[in-house]
């Protein structure tokens, strides 16, 4: 970007030599507005990526399009080719647009959307992509990104150029109508409206094709940022104990692809309106309609223009003014639509458990409250948008007649002809669209922006769970040496800052297996999940074995959708395991009358009893052969005899695994070699302390 600058800063110089000695206004104000652009160029080292490729695409557009307009006014430009020399206001449009594109990147909600969109644009992923004829080949993601983003601004604005030229024939057009020109009424539709026409097909075709292409590359991988963000190192556990970002699914699934979409949709459109508004402007401005101040005979040059920018602005304020409650509206109709489909999902998940207890009636108030929350929301919504869309409908419906009321007197005395009546109707039409982006976008530009809020807060929520591990507060893992776990001096609090567990000096790994006995609250789970490293909340230092591969088995396991064969090799891939080694792992919990569907796909967490479901995840941890095996009650589903098979199969099948358990049953303590107690303290914390293995007196 610098050594752009450079190139656009040299230009501007000679534009305003050349603009000097010529005596052209034109081209001296594109030397003048170069400067600015060179400053701005300059500068866009310090915006985002995202914006820094708009501000590249009109720099280099500027140094092309003024380069050709100074040889044209030096003489230098070729003669046969003098129809199509680029005008000097052509340049100074794209520096103008260069020198926006710098000014709105100081804008809060602009550099968040900069901020969000760059990283993909940055991306050194390789991908896969097909270029017909070129056939398939390898590129960076970021790099591909650019490519079509360019290609697509530079497509946006040829279409802008066709539609100045389809202007022109309109005017011809009905030129050659009012004057009955039978020959240049045919040429203009053969000749001229056919083959632009045709252009301007071709190029929408293409312009579909590039966006889909950019726009799904562009969602896939933001969505899989977010999920890779959300789930490593559990974040995802962490945000859902903190509360920090309700609803993640919708955030990753749904407002990842409203983000793409409609930041497609607004940046390309708008650089499209403000090429159309410049271009058109052109026209309204040099049009011959004398327009005197009443009462005096000084003509005011481009009242048409002024009009239209003066008649768009006044509508576009109060369009913010009624529009501006949307905002928070549409954010909460997001949140409250997303509660409700959560809900489902979870009625979903605890159908059996509903079912048993007779819950549906319950279910049932709690839906319709939800689904009340919607409907009450959505009235204040539909109220906003009805007030809005008023008066919308209202100005635009007057935007059709507006230049014809102006231009009629004109016309019907004969200072101008029809044609170039229905080109200004046009262009006036041209440049009020342009005008009402904002407008006619209020609706859209509101929900953009909820989708913008929602993900700025995911990635805060993300950054708020990653920090509360990285800083010097919160529970640290540090690996030691030997096989031992040790806690020490460390404190463990819930996620409100409540004091739960104090643990100071508890050694665990001397026995080869240890049973942990507490009261119900006291923080027996909890102490199982700073020792996997999971949970965040309280402060201190919580020792493991260096490479030590942990694995807890809750009291609940999860079974992830597909197969029963993917249920038993989780976490690992799918075919980590042989049949054979599956197969004998679930004859050994007990599970062999399955073998027969490990490729079968079902909702295993529905169709299996609580009781299969624990002996599968113990068939888990013979399969992974982990160093240690904590089990937070991952056998009390099962009856006193079934369970001491199960431990007596953990003893005999993985002798190296060191085994750490939670239960209230007393047959547990004689299948354990240590017995740890939660202690009460006076602080209303409880400690961890290890006993002897008589029996203990159990609250």
């Amino acid at each position: 970007m610098r050594l752009l600058s450079f190139f656009v800063a040299a230009l501007a110089a000679i534009a305003l030599v050349a603009g000097q000695q010529s005596g052209s206004g034109g081209v001296i104000g594109m030397g003048a507005v170069g400067v600015l652009l060179a400053l701005a160029t300059y500068r866009s080292t310090e915006i985002s990526f995202f914006l820094k490729i708009f501000s590249g695409i009109f720099g280099v557009e500027y140094v092309v399009f003024g380069a050709g307009s100074v040889l044209a006014q030096l003489g230098y430009w070729p003669a046969d080719w003098a129809g199509i020399a680029p005008p000097a206001s052509l340049a100074t449009t794209v520096a103008v647009f260069g020198i926006l594109i710098y000014a709105i990147s100081f804008v809060p909600v602009i550099q968040r959307i900069g901020r969000l969109a760059s990283p993909c644009f940055t991306s050194t992923e390789t991908t896969t992509a097909q270029l017909w004829p070129f056939g398939t080949y390898q590129i960076q993601l970021g790099r591909l990104g650019v490519i079509l983003l360019i290609f697509l601004v530079l497509l946006n604005q040829t279409q802008v150029g066709i539609s100045l030229r389809l202007s022109f024939f309109n005017r011809d057009f009905y030129n050659a109508i009012q004057e009955k020109d039978a020959p240049s009424f045919w040429y203009q539709l053969i000749f001229v409206f056919s083959v632009w026409a045709g252009i301007s097909v071709v190029s929408n075709l293409i312009e579909m094709f590039a966006s889909y292409t950019l726009l799904i590359r562009w969602r896939r991988w933001m969505a899989e940022k977010y999920s890779k963000s959300w789930l490593s190192n559990a974040t995802h556990y962490r945000i859902s104990l903190a509360g920090t970002a309700d609803n993640p699914d919708q955030r990753i699934a749904e407002d990842t692809r409203a983000f793409v979409n409609q930041t497609y949709n607004f940046a390309l459109p708008l650089l499209s309106q403000v090429s159309t508004l410049v271009s058109f402007s052109i026209i309204l401005w040099s049009i011959p309609v004398p327009i005197t101040i009443p009462g005096t005979e000084i003509i005011i040059p481009g009242f048409l223009l002024w009009l239209a920018l003066i008649y768009a602005i006044a509508a576009t304020w109060i369009t913010h003014l009624i529009g501006k409650p949307l905002i928070g509206l549409e954010f909460e109709q997001e949140r409250r639509e997303a509660n409700f489909r959560f809900s489902l999902a979870r009625l979903r998940e605890y159908s059996e458990q509903i079912a048993l207890m007779r819950g549906e009636a319950s279910e049932q108030r709690h839906l319709n409250q939800r689904f009340g929350d919607i409907v009450s929301n959505f009235y204040r919504l539909v109220w906003s948008r009805v007030k809005l869309t008023s008066f919308t409908l209202s100005y635009n419906q007057a935007n059709v007649v507006v230049p014809y009321v102006l231009l009629a007197p004109h016309y019907f005395t004969g200072i101008i002809t029809l044609g170039i009546m229905t080109q200004v109707a046009s262009a006036f039409d041209r440049v009020q669209t342009a005008m009402s982006f904002f407008i006619n976008s209020y609706q859209a530009i509101a929900s953009y922006l909820a989708s913008i809020n929602r993900l700025t807060t995911f990635e805060a929520a993300i950054g708020q769970a990653q920090a509360a591990t990285a800083g010097e507060k919160g529970i640290h893992q540090a690996a030691l040496p030997g096989n031992e776990v040790h806690i020490d001096g460390t404190t463990l609090a819930l996620p409100n800052g409540t004091p739960i567990v104090r643990v100071d000096g508890l050694g665990l790994g001397a026995a080869r297996s240890t049973l942990v006995i507490g009261p119900s609250g006291s923080g027996k789970s909890t102490l199982f999940r700073a020792i996997a490293g999971i949970w965040p909340f309280g402060e201190g230092k919580v020792g493991v074995p260096a490479d030590a591969r942990i694995m807890l088995l809750p009291q609940r396991p999860y079974l992830p959708q597909g197969t029963l064969r993917a249920a038993m090799s989780y976490p690992a891939v799918d075919d980590t395991y042989s049949d054979t080694e599956i197969a004998t792992a679930m004859t050994q919990v007990k599970l062999a009358h399955l073998i027969d569907r490990l490729d079968d796909v079902d909702l295993w967490a529905q169709r299996l009893s609580g009781g299969e479901q624990q002996r599968l995840a113990v068939g888990r941890a013979l399969l992974a052969k982990p160093d240690w095996l904590f089990l937070d009650e991952a056998t009390a589903s099962l009856d006193e005899k079934l369970e001491g098979e199960i431990y007596d199969l953990i003893d005999r099948t993985l002798p190296q695994t060191k085994i750490v358990s939670i239960g209230h049953r007393s047959t547990l303590r004689e299948m354990h070699d240590e017995i740890v107690v939660m202690q009460p303290n006076a602080d209303g914390t409880h400690s961890p302390r290890a006993m002897a293995r008589e029996p203990i007196a159990q609250s």
